[in-house]
């Protein structure tokens, strides 16, 4: 007999895909919730399939933003030394930690990082001069807005390496990967592009469920059917997001985003 619990996953990843290559944040976010909620699969199994749909998205969106430029290589190995670091004591964290407190400070998080993003939707973050210096971790990319190639500085790097520790630390624990704190945190603070930094982020969050689910495999918590069917969506719906994106105001994708964050505070604070 066919198992609609596979339909409904490769669907619910479809959407968690979409949004993951759009936002360059981990569908896990929603994924996670509604695998415990709806489905009633064990927390560590949920966040297992969670991770394994984060690599999926991750090498679809890097693979297609690469071509463009949007991806900061540079500036995503650099912010993955900490990211890895974050992951590898994530096992510390939730011994030291209870998940409900991680979760409270997770919404107040996104709760701020929404809010900072609606006072700045109108900033670019970019130089319309083509031939202005990037400096050492900037970039140039072809913008459809200005309709040319823009130059973007990295600033504040050092708030970045510590955002991308706490992120690699929510991915191991949580498994819904750290890119919906560091994509505002780039964008808003570090003066990187929307863009980019969503490409940067999606780049990142790649690696650092690579370097968490090798526990989740020993374990034996991933369930290789399921996890086939969410990758699966997931594959389709980043296709469908990167396509979305790329004729996608920033201004939208920032409103998407900071909407996105407020539905995800919303609902933690009404779990806790």
């Amino acid at each position: 007999m066919f198992d609609f619990n596979i339909l409904i996953i490769t669907v619910t990843g479809a959407v968690a895909g979409c949004l993951g290559s759009l936002l360059g944040i981990s569908g896990g976010i929603f994924l996670v919730p509604f695998l415990i909620l709806a489905l009633e699969l064990p927390v560590r199994t949920a966040v297992a399939i969670s991770l394994m749909t984060v690599i999926a998205t991750s090498s679809v969106a890097s693979a297609n933003e690469a071509s463009q430029r949007l991806l900061n290589l540079r500036l995503g190995m650099l912010l993955q030394l900490t990211s890895t670091v974050g992951v590898l004591t994530g096992g510390l964290t939730a011994m030291v930690i209870s998940e409900q407190a991680v979760l409270r400070l997770f919404a107040i998080i996104s709760v701020v990082s929404a809010i900072i993003i609606f006072s700045r939707l109108g900033r670019r973050n970019v130089t319309l001069d083509p031939d202005a210096d990037p400096g050492r971790l900037g970039g140039r990319f072809f913008e459809q807005e200005s309709g040319g190639v823009v130059t973007y500085r990295v600033r504040r790097v050092w708030l970045g390496l510590g955002v991308s520790f706490i992120a690699g630390n929510l991915a191991s624990v949580l498994g819904i990967g750290g890119g919906i704190i560091t994509v505002p945190v780039l964008n808003v603070w570090c003066g990187v592009p929307m863009r980019v930094a969503a490409a940067t982020s999606a780049f990142l969050i790649g690696i650092t469920a690579v370097a968490a689910i090798p526990a989740y495999y020993v374990s034996g918590d991933i369930v290789a059917y399921l996890s086939a069917a969410a990758v699966l969506g997931v594959l389709f719906g980043a296709r469908v997001g990167f396509w979305v994106g790329s004729w996608s105001r920033a201004k939208w994708l920032k409103l998407l985003l900071g909407v996105t964050l407020l539905a995800v505070s919303a609902f933690l604070f009404a779990r806790l």
